[in-house]
């Protein structure tokens, strides 16, 4: 068993947080739950950590949750799969979605199951080009979560969220790219370097407005025009009041690079 379910490698000016259980194909346990809100929340909370990059050790970034711990033959005959969702999956969704620093996903391998949702719901995916996304709960008579439901049929709309849930068909890193689920494939073999490029360009810049581009695409979904263009003018109002704005017109006005600083 591996020791450290989940490495925590922080970085000038962003954090990497490593899924770690390779022999399981980074499957979740409630070790690796616990391991990923405690890495999560502490990338959160450090003031000098201003992006967060999610990543999976070995040849998958994660097979979902390990079904050697939701066994029924060992749970009973009808074990409550709504608590370990409840528990486990719905607060880390959350998590991701409401931390204020963009979280950037390498998909280095399969992303099944959960594995997919999660990696779906951070705010930009890079995948490897072999990796695939797996849509596996109709395998095991199981209903997709972690939000699987919601970002296929916002992303992908009803007939192909459909088809993959259904199906449980594979969806290549470049398929995925194509169809606008996650934002680009990569070589292999340049995954881990432009995706820490990418860390480093977003923790560099002004992460406070960042975090508010990531609130009000997040809630557009669900608002009507008129609540965006409201919502649109607070979170304006609030970035035009950072001192990251007053700097990022300064450089202009002087022809030089913005030195930006979160605030």
């Amino acid at each position: 068993m591996t020791e450290t379910p989940v490495l925590h490698d922080r970085r000038d000016g962003y954090s990497v947080i490593t899924l770690n259980r390779p022999d399981k194909l980074n499957a979740f346990n409630e070790e690796q739950h616990a391991a990923l809100r405690e890495a999560l929340a502490s990338s959160g909370s450090d003031k000098e950590c201003r992006a967060i990059l999610l990543t999976g050790a070995g040849r998958g970034f994660c097979a979902g949750q390990d079904l050697g711990d939701r066994d029924p033959a060992l749970l009973g005959d009808s074990p409550d799969l709504g608590r370990t969702i409840e528990t486990f999956y719905n607060p880390l969704i959350r998590q991701i979605r409401s931390t204020d620093k963009p979280v950037i996903c390498a998909v280095n391998g399969v992303a099944a199951g959960a594995g997919a949702n999660i990696a779906l719901s951070c705010d930009i995916v890079l995948a490897a080009r072999s990796a695939k996304f797996i849509q596996a709960f109709a395998k095991i008579g199981l209903v997709p979560d972690s939000g699987g439901t919601w970002w296929l049929t916002r992303l992908l709309g009803e007939a192909r969220a459909k088809a993959l849930a259904m199906t449980a068909a594979p969806l290549s890193a470049e398929g995925a790219a194509a169809w606008g689920l996650i934002w680009r494939a990569v070589d292999d073999d340049r995954l881990m370097d432009e995706a820490e490029a990418l860390a480093l360009s977003l923790a560099r810049g002004p992460t406070h407005t960042i975090g508010l581009i990531k609130k009000a695409v997040q809630a557009a979904s669900d608002n009507t025009l008129d609540q965006q263009l409201d919502l649109e003018r607070e979170l304006q109002r609030e970035a035009g009041r950072s001192g990251d704005y007053r700097e990022g017109v300064s450089a202009f006005l002087e022809k030089r690079p913005a030195n930006f600083t979160g605030r």
